[in-house]
């Protein structure tokens, strides 16, 4: 069910470099060339007033959005917050062998939407799960650490109330149906515009009822 939103709402985007899309940090309405600027155009032909933001930053983990949570989160009040956070966190394992134990990753983003939710009460929450594409057949060998952070995602959103965009699935059938993995990320992680478009217009419909 969409969400019911105030006239003028503040729509908060977050997350890692997928979310980031090449935004100008020094600018702060800058929202990238991405998802969330996609998705930005959908919320603004519902709610002409809102106010758009886009705070991912490339190569972020949960610790790292952690230590910025209250700048970059907190201090905007948001009415509607998007959260797209992981991939770094299973990608670190592998290429610099820096370890993130699902277990406590899961605490953190818990910690992190109980912070949010204690400040701005009336906050809404859309998480979307961290997702792999795999392009190299030594991607796979990732869903061992992902998988589990994507299924801490689902039972966050059931525990928190959030609606859930079920990104892995949906861009791995994308990319079944394109034929080629790349088509749909060209990296396995990063989307191609492609991608970008996938994951907004399931956002929009999900959080605007497909506006």
């Amino acid at each position: 069910m969409p969400f019911d939103l105030p006239p003028a709402p503040t729509v908060l985007f977050q997350g890692d470099s997928i979310t980031d899309a090449g935004r100008d940090h020094a600018v702060p309405g800058s929202l990238g060339q991405g998802y969330a600027a996609l998705a930005a155009a959908a919320v603004r032909t519902v709610h002409p007033g809102a106010t758009v933001l886009n705070r991912g930053v490339s190569g972020n983990r949960i610790a790292d959005l952690a230590a910025r949570w209250q700048r970059d989160t907190l201090e905007h009040r948001p009415d509607l917050l998007s959260l797209m956070i992981g991939v770094n966190d299973t990608w670190r394992r592998y290429d610099s062998g820096l370890a993130s134990p699902v277990e406590r990753w899961e605490a953190d983003y818990r910690g992190l939407l109980d912070l949010v939710r204690e400040r701005v009460p009336r906050v809404r929450l859309l998480l979307i799960e961290p997702f792999l594409v795999p392009v190299a057949p030594a991607q796979w060998a990732w869903r061992e650490d992902l998988d589990p952070r994507i299924h801490a995602v689902r039972r966050i959103a059931r525990d928190h109330g959030a609606l859930l965009l079920a990104a892995d699935g949906l861009l791995a059938q994308a990319a079944i149906t394109a034929g080629d993995p790349a088509v749909i990320a060209v990296d396995g992680v990063h989307p191609t515009p492609t991608g970008h478009r996938l994951i907004a217009a399931a956002w929009a419909d999900l959080a605007l009822g497909g506006a």
